[in-house]
């Protein structure tokens, strides 16, 4: 794995790549003072990792993590700062962590450990898919592409019903909330649902996706599911779980207030 390593005060910076240097996960680290200098750097290689001050001149943090994820959307990213005030700015572009300065070399290990745990699948799962903060599958470790962002959606909303039928027009109110499920929508969500089936052929886990009478519902059994291990107890899952599940979906919202309620017991 690589890292990227931004912040305007040099020593912090070094300080950052040294640390990341002897972590195990990681193969390289890369470390920069200005912002432009590290998205013309990424352009042209990739990270796994982005260690990124905030308070910075030219181009601060959050600007600059918005762009980053733009070139690698799968890159976790964790703050480093001063200022408290820029924490809900840093999670509304997806932060994995944020951590006040001045860091501790244990303090900055835990985050990385987090952050690179919620991207990488679990060892000896054949179907991952991972819920916690976004929503993302994995086939023997290879994350799914889907073709469209309301494909993807639809499977994050059959697994959020943990197997449960669902019907085309409760899909549909889901995928386009505020839209009339005419018949030029009913065409549009069938070319959702064939495409969605596509691509799970494509990567030979059409076994996940199951469709009788006009429903359809995700098959639990055939996959390992953070979620599902939330649910069921697993001391590794509930650790893991930070307050933050398909953070992209409006809707999760509900299944989210409920894992809060739930890792407080």
């Amino acid at each position: 794995m690589i890292a990227l390593c931004v912040d305007d005060e040099r020593r912090i910076m070094e300080y950052t790549v040294k640390l990341c240097r002897s972590l195990p996960q990681f193969s390289s680290a890369e470390g920069f003072t200005r912002s432009a200098d590290a998205l013309e750097w990424l352009k042209e290689h990739p990270a796994d990792l982005a260690l990124l001050d905030i308070d910075m001149p030219e181009m601060n943090g959050i600007e600059l993590a918005a762009r980053i994820k733009q070139l690698r959307p799968d890159i976790a990213v964790i703050f480093l700062t001063g200022y408290s005030q820029y924490a809900l700015d840093a999670f509304r572009v997806r932060a994995n962590g944020y951590l006040m300065k001045p860091v501790t070399e244990e303090r900055l290990t835990e985050e990385i450990t987090y952050a690179l745990s919620c991207r990488q699948p679990k060892q000896g799962a054949h179907i991952l898919i991972r819920t916690f903060a976004g929503f993302d599958v994995f086939v023997d470790g290879k994350m799914v592409a889907f073709s469209q962002a309301k494909c993807k959606e639809l499977l994050a909303y059959l697994v959020d019903r943990q197997g449960n039928s669902v019907t085309r027009s409760e899909a549909f109110s889901i995928l386009w909330e505020e839209r009339a499920y005419d018949r030029r929508m009913q065409k549009l969500l069938d070319n959702i649902i064939r495409s969605t089936r596509q691509t799970l052929e494509e990567y030979q886990i059409g076994e996940i996706f199951e469709m009788s009478r006009g429903t359809m519902r995700i098959c639990p059994e055939t996959f390992t599911c953070d979620a599902y291990l939330f649910f069921q107890g697993d001391a590794d899952a509930v650790s893991a779980y930070r307050g933050e599940y398909m953070s992209s979906y409006s809707w999760a919202s509900i299944t989210e207030s409920y894992m809060d309620y739930r890792s407080k017991e």
